[in-house]
């Protein structure tokens, strides 16, 4: 397929991608994958993200923010780091930034307070959000709702079909990955991804995570790349029934509006 794609959540500045990261771009774009917007996870990981996609305008962009795993981490000061990331022209979204429940890897209540400092960033800086949720819907919707958040990408969406819903009526845009080519953990994503409007819809790999199950040569290591967004692609296709072009060409254009880029 010829068109471009933009991939909206890469772990570039990840371990597994510290001998090959140049490499990795430059085979994204060898597979129409570009621009690349590159997830900060952590004040440090945001500000090496910045630095590295300042090497390369137009092609790379990022994200400055503390996932909920990271919360436990966070003071006033790293509020005012951030911000001053967000004002670099490369840095396109807070985030990401959310709740997990699942790992607790940071006390629920130091995650609460620390999405709600980086939603006022985002509100005051007219910047949209870069999402993350899991097992903690009802308190990160709640949260989202009492600051009438309407700007933000829920990444990975990998929840049920009332979640889904909710997202959509707060005006919400819905990041889809290669968990949708899996066939035991991403059946239900298959039905659900056809009530996501192509306005609203954006894909991701979330590499070096979630390597698509199907793809037929997997790499050696399992490290997922966003050279590999094509197959997601396809298979977003397949379940909503229209072309792949008709896919690439109305993701593109969502996410550059998103995105500002």
């Amino acid at each position: 397929m010829s068109k471009r794609i933009i991939d909206i959540g890469v772990n570039l500045m990840h371990r597994s991608f510290q001998q090959d990261r140049d490499q990795i771009v430059q085979r994204a774009v060898a597979n129409n994958v570009t621009p690349i917007v590159i997830t900060g996870t952590s004040l440090k990981n945001s500000m090496e993200a910045a630095r590295f996609t300042g090497r390369y305008k137009g092609k790379l962009y990022c994200t400055a923010g503390v996932h909920p795993h990271d919360a436990k981490s966070c003071n006033e000061e790293t509020m005012t780091k951030l911000k001053e990331l967000a004002a670099l022209p490369q840095v396109v979204a807070i985030g990401e930034c959310g709740l997990d429940y699942n790992r607790d890897f940071s006390p629920r209540d130091v995650q609460r307070r620390w999405f709600t400092e980086q939603i006022r960033l985002a509100l005051e800086l007219d910047m949209p959000l870069f999402l993350h949720e899991r097992e903690a819907f009802a308190d990160f919707s709640a949260i989202l709702k009492e600051h009438a958040v309407n700007k933000a990408v829920v990444h990975c969406f990998t929840g049920t079909v009332s979640e889904l819903k909710a997202y959509l009526e707060m005006g919400f845009h819905i990041g889809i990955t290669g968990w949708i080519c899996d066939e035991r953990r991403g059946r239900h994503l298959r039905d659900l991804v056809r009530m996501i409007p192509l306005d609203r819809l954006m894909i991701e790999t979330d590499a070096p995570f979630l390597t698509p199950r199907d793809m037929k040569e997997k790499p050696l290591d399992g490290r997922n790349e966003p050279a590999f967004l094509p197959h997601i692609l396809q298979a977003i296709a397949r379940c909503i029934g229209i072309s792949e072009e008709e896919v690439a060409e109305a993701t593109t254009a969502t996410a550059e509006a998103f995105f500002r880029i």
